[in-house]
């Protein structure tokens, strides 16, 4: 089996949290959020994650510092998610695995999806595969494109869809597996000349697609993995679907 490595994105402030917390440390069910992540990427077996951190960051690798197997890469001003994971590039310098990338405010993130994610890659034997779901109300969120084949093909954010592609259901939850070559490869190309100037990991896919990689997605995402954090409001409504799920609160 080949080794997976987690690049787990918690650079953020989270400015419509209204708190200088960073994000990722806000308690849901007691504990910090990205706590909630590395249980289940721990669950999934993926035993080396690497946590981009950038806004506060001293607070977040003194939270996680006691953790086993986390490691930290700094990002020093937060320039978009590609970019944060090129700050990961030293870390994965001649790892020969695949590396999965989830963010850090995605408490609902499932074992059991990281598990099929990557039984899917492995036994196609892909460069890239993105984890999605199909969701009735998928507003604000990029659509996966898929060719007439039903092969991906992109991924177009909502405020650059078409009528007709905002009518697509299945989209992206920021839940990538990359194999790293491949990864390393799109990260070193890609470019920042979109409206906010930033580096976007979405872009990687149809870079490596283009390239003539192996890329596809799989709508193996359950209905309470669409639930992130992003406002006090959303938080209250994922500790009540955790809840409903039969988390324990952290005591």
């Amino acid at each position: 089996m080949i080794e997976t490595r987690a690049v787990v994105l918690a650079a953020g402030k989270g400015t419509r949290m209204k708190s200088d917390l960073p994000k990722v440390l806000f308690p849901v069910l007691g504990k910090p959020m990205i706590h909630w992540v590395l249980d289940a990427l721990q669950s999934a077996g993926i035993e080396k994650k690497i946590c981009v951190v950038g806004y506060r960051a001293d607070l977040v690798q003194e939270e996680l510092g006691a953790r086993s197997g986390v490691h930290f890469a700094v990002q020093e001003v937060q320039n978009g998610t590609g970019h944060a994971v090129q700050m990961c590039s030293k870390a994965l310098q001649d790892f020969k695995g695949s590396v999965l990338v989830v963010a850090g405010d995605s408490p609902l993130i499932q074992a059991s999806s990281i598990k099929e994610l990557i039984q899917e890659f492995e036994t196609r034997k892909l460069d890239c595969l993105l984890g999605t779901l199909c969701k009735d109300n998928p507003f604000g969120l990029g659509r996966i494109v898929r060719d007439s084949d039903g092969v991906f093909e992109r991924i177009v954010e909502e405020k650059d869809a078409s009528e007709q592609e905002r009518a697509i259901s299945e989209v992206n939850m920021s839940t990538y597996l990359f194999r790293n070559e491949a990864l390393q490869w799109a990260l070193q190309r890609l470019q920042n000349n979109n409206a906010q100037g930033e580096y976007y990991l979405t872009d990687c896919p149809k870079l490596l697609r283009e390239g003539g990689f192996q890329v596809d997605a799989i709508s193996v995402l359950k209905p309470c993995e669409s639930l992130s954090i992003n406002t006090v409001d959303e938080l209250g409504q994922v500790e009540a679907k955790m809840q409903e799920l039969g988390y324990k609160c952290a005591s």
